[in-house]
């Protein structure tokens, strides 16, 4: 299963309906960066080559030309933001995410804690996180991690993508959709977004599409 697959699903377990906080990230921008934990480790790869190989992907995928050709340069993005540079927050993520997936929030929120103090900088696991605090049915700290995430990497459409169900979930139909359209900016064949633009838009606009 594609990583946005997972963490989407992921999401919707025991999905709440939520009472949200206020001061949550605004899909039409991204909030400067907060201060990063003390002591952070040092970085082992250089973060200009992970970023210019980031860029071209990113510009493959909004230009790609069909779905199966996003998938691909999609898959391609997720395995590098997969990546941290570190081998032990590769590996406490590996392991937050199976935790994730048997549903034991509360272990992959512990473990993903240790990950943002040694990789402050990367938007992956704050993503995850998120995705750890909603399985505990605390959206506003799903909502916070996300910021953290979008505010690291504002291409992240699966971020994108699990922000609009936030949304959704609190009510909120325009942010809903304004944070899908901002993942369809970034990955037009996104499936999960495509549908829920098409859903929420005619209600949000106020036009049949």
């Amino acid at each position: 299963m594609p990583l946005s697959a997972l963490l989407i699903s992921a999401c919707l377990f025991g999905a709440p309906q939520p009472a949200f906080a206020q001061g949550r990230p605004d899909p039409g921008k991204v909030p400067p960066p907060p201060s990063a934990p003390a002591k952070p480790e040092a970085a082992t790869k250089p973060a200009s080559n992970a970023a210019s190989t980031l860029d071209e992907l990113y510009g493959r995928l909004a230009a790609a030309k069909d779905a199966d050709e996003a998938k691909g340069i999609a898959s391609l993005i997720e395995r590098r933001l997969a990546r941290s540079g570190s081998d032990t927050a590769d590996l406490l993520l590996s392991r937050a995410m199976v935790a994730l997936t048997s549903k034991d929030g509360a272990l992959a929120v512990e473990l993903l804690d240790r990950v943002t103090v040694l990789r402050p900088g990367w938007a992956e696991a704050w993503t995850r996180r998120a995705v750890a605090f909603w399985q505990l049915d605390d959206p506003s700290r799903a909502m916070m991690d996300l910021e953290e995430a979008l505010t690291r990497e504002p291409r992240h459409f699966v971020a994108w993508t699990l922000l609009g169900r936030l949304e959704t979930a609190s009510g909120d139909k325009a942010r809903a959709l304004a944070a899908y359209r901002r993942a369809l900016k970034i990955h037009p064949f996104l499936d999960d977004a495509e549908k829920a633009e098409k859903r929420l838009a005619p209600e949000v606009d106020g036009r049949d599409l």
